[in-house]
């Protein structure tokens, strides 16, 4: 590993697993934990990290003083890789979907205070930006400039997600996390053993083209395929980061029990499908789950 990447990686803390009982879950005869990825760091946590951490080595290893990449407006990718940039001394510059608002929310300002170079582009061209998958297919791209895809969603994101499946240690039969570009969860499969199901729960309204999008992930990165998964598509409520009060009123619940905070865009979403699942009998009694709490917990911003 680069010598700056691996100064950064000692800042950070491991990611432990909590146990949660509630009673729909201990009723249905069901044990679940979450791991916690949100605790590794106050600001780059949960996949964002781990999809970044082989990534940014490429980089470095390359030569690489820049590093390109585009979002939305409160991308936890972009402000992972905005502040990670700035302690690994790498310019940054994300393209933004949409024109510039008048005023910028506290995502965009985040990224200005820690360097990133913003560049606001129409959906249209926004759209053909999805198309350049590697790191040097952007056309213009200058010596030492560096091009990640959306969401970190490259075949070296999944060597840093299989990690976190690797520091499960307890004995879990279904492996479950949120899907906004599927690149965690195509990481988790090859990692997962062959005897466990995986499910992802899709973020976004219309989900169904995650299953070929992971798919190809795994098939480029020549990684295993063993496990039994799915994405479910019917838990988006409404949308990507789009809400309903059921949602809200379950996070709220969730986070007054148990003191673990969620955001609503992704793993807010995960654990409303699987009580809902767990509730309507879809798992069998002594059935053992992990949900991987991704983090983004600084996208709550846009809910208020």
């Amino acid at each position: 590993m680069h010598p700056r990447l691996q100064a950064f990686q000692t800042r950070l803390q491991r990611s432990p697993l909590t146990r949660i009982d509630d009673p729909i879950v201990s009723e249905r005869g069901i044990r679940l934990w979450l791991k916690r990825d949100d605790l590794l760091h106050p600001v780059v946590s949960g996949n964002k990290w781990r999809k970044l951490k082989y990534i940014l080595n490429d980089a470095l290893h390359r030569g690489a003083d820049t590093v390109l990449s585009m979002g939305g407006a409160y991308s936890n990718h972009l402000h992972a890789l905005a502040f990670v940039g700035r302690a690994l001394g790498l310019n940054t510059v994300g393209y933004i979907r949409g024109e510039r608002p008048l005023e910028l929310n506290p995502t965009l300002l985040d990224l200005i205070a820690w360097g990133m170079e913003l560049r606001f582009v129409s959906r249209q061209d926004y759209r053909q930006l999805r198309g350049f998958k590697t790191c040097d297919s952007l056309p213009g791209l200058k010596p030492g400039q560096y091009w990640l895809a959306e969401g970190g969603a490259t075949a070296l994101a999944l060597q840093g997600v299989a990690e976190s499946a690797a520091e499960i240690d307890v004995a879990f039969d279904t492996l479950a996390v949120a899907c906004g570009t599927g690149t965690t969860l195509a990481g988790l499969i090859g990692a997962a053993p062959a005897s466990t199901q995986l499910i992802g729960v899709a973020a976004l309204k219309g989900g169904g083209f995650l299953t070929d999008d992971i798919a190809a992930l795994l098939n480029r990165s020549g990684g295993a395929d063993r496990a039994a998964w799915r994405v479910l598509t019917d838990y988006h409520c409404g949308g990507f980061a789009k809400t309903t009060p059921q949602l809200l009123d379950f996070i709220a619940d969730f986070q007054r029990r148990h003191a673990i905070e969620l955001e609503p865009v992704y793993t807010g979403k995960l654990l409303y499908a699987l009580y809902d699942l767990i509730r309507n009998g879809y798992f069998p009694a002594g059935h053992r789950i992990v949900a991987v709490h991704t983090g983004g917990l600084q996208g709550k911003r846009s809910q208020t």
